[in-house]
């Protein structure tokens, strides 16, 4: 049999965070005492609360399809949501709610972008960016940047790249892979950019809440209407509520977009799980109390690994000012980031994963959504690991 296999499907990288975790997952499961860095989730379990809702609606018989773009409690929670702290205006029919917030940036691009669309993507980025935008039979164009700025593009890179083919503008900020933040100046230049020449932005907010230093998120779509109106916000309950596994996100756009996202969602996934959509209500409406507790605890490790990272010969390492990731630069040590972290995974028992995944070969990221205990035990290795190299 001649099982053909689409040109857009065989184009695809698999993606390595996942493939690096489950690898040291199952190490771990045959006994060995692994250190895992890869995972982009938080350590911390939902909030009680949260699951209290999702129990309720199940004991409820709240089992059944809901609308496609989510429950109408849902969707004015989230609208409130963006009121309340983020001074933006969004009717419910603005608002979808999807299965995670990987699924919100897919139906993005799907909806927005068609064969001969160019998405302008700044590098380090979050490794599925681009192979959405080739699912969708679009070009990514990728725009590099280093440590030495911070992992920001800046708005002359961003105008010189856009061409009449320019589509859609990606911004991340909080940065996965680099907790790196855009300054509210950084993202109005970023934005007037984008509204000059016509430009989409998807602006991928889902770290808003994880920030350190006295960072500040503010969302592109608030500067004017003319932003608002070029803006497509995705967002999701994964990393500020710890609910990765529910696999909720969801999205604001302009009227036009969210018809056409609900009509694509209609006819893929239909509606997230109903009972889980309950537990999203009593996350943005119930109590935040978790949420410092948790970021003082982000914060005193990212202290410690950064620090530790830094005193590590040939390794140098920016600070982070947002979600749970430092991006080490580890391009003196002569290795490729695929082979250094793959060597340290079998030699150490600590899983990285490599910057080719976000298309930055010299750096690896480091997540400290793990215990302090788990990072230094973790750090004392890689450091021994990369002095066994210079041996």
């Amino acid at each position: 049999m001649n099982y053909r296999i689409s040109q857009r499907a065989a184009t695809l990288s698999p993606s390595l965070t996942l493939a690096i975790d489950s690898k040291a997952k199952a190490m771990k499961a045959a006994g060995e005492d692994v250190v895992g860095f890869g995972a982009g989730e938080p350590d911390f379990d939902t909030p009680q609360h949260i699951k209290d809702a999702c129990a309720q609606a199940l004991a409820d018989g709240f089992t059944k399809y809901t609308p496609a773009a989510g429950i109408p409690e849902l969707r004015q929670a989230i609208a409130d949501k963006f009121q309340r702290e983020n001074g933006l205006t969004y009717k419910p029919s603005q608002i979808i709610v999807s299965c995670g917030g990987k699924h919100s940036c897919y139906n993005v691009i799907l909806a927005t972008c068609q064969e001969g669309d160019e998405v302008i993507i700044p590098a380090p980025y979050w490794l599925s960016y681009p192979e959405m935008v080739k699912l969708a039979g679009a070009t990514p164009v990728i725009l590099p940047t280093s440590d030495q700025t911070e992992f920001k593009v800046s708005p002359g890179q961003l105008r010189a790249a856009i061409t009449p083919r320019t589509r859609l503008f990606v911004l991340n900020s909080p940065s996965n892979p680099t907790g790196s933040v855009y300054t509210p100046d950084e993202i109005k230049a970023l934005g007037d950019v984008c509204v000059e020449k016509g430009v989409l932005i998807m602006s991928d907010e889902i770290y808003e809440h994880l920030l350190y230093d006295g960072a500040v998120h503010k969302s592109v779509a608030s500067f004017s209407q003319a932003h608002y109106d070029h803006t497509i916000i995705v967002h999701g309950f994964a990393k500020a509520w710890s609910m990765t596994g529910w696999r909720l996100g969801f999205l604001a756009a302009p009227e036009p977009v969210a018809r056409a996202i609900d009509a694509i969602q209609s006819h893929s996934t239909s509606n997230p799980t109903s009972f889980a959509q309950k537990g999203a209500v009593a996350a943005l409406t119930g109590s935040q109390e978790h949420l410092p507790k948790w970021l003082a605890e982000y914060a005193k490790r990212r202290t410690y690994a950064w620090k530790k990272l830094n005193s590590i010969p040939g390794i140098s390492c920016v600070n982070s000012k947002g979600a749970f990731y430092l991006f080490p630069n580890i391009s003196k040590l002569g290795l490729s980031s695929t082979e250094f972290c793959s060597r340290l995974l079998e030699q150490e028992k600590v899983a990285a994963v490599p910057g080719i995944a976000f298309g930055a070969d010299d750096y690896l990221r480091i997540s400290y959504a793990t215990s302090l205990a788990n990072i230094e035990k973790g750090l004392d290795r890689l450091e021994k690991f990369v002095k066994g190299l210079a041996q």
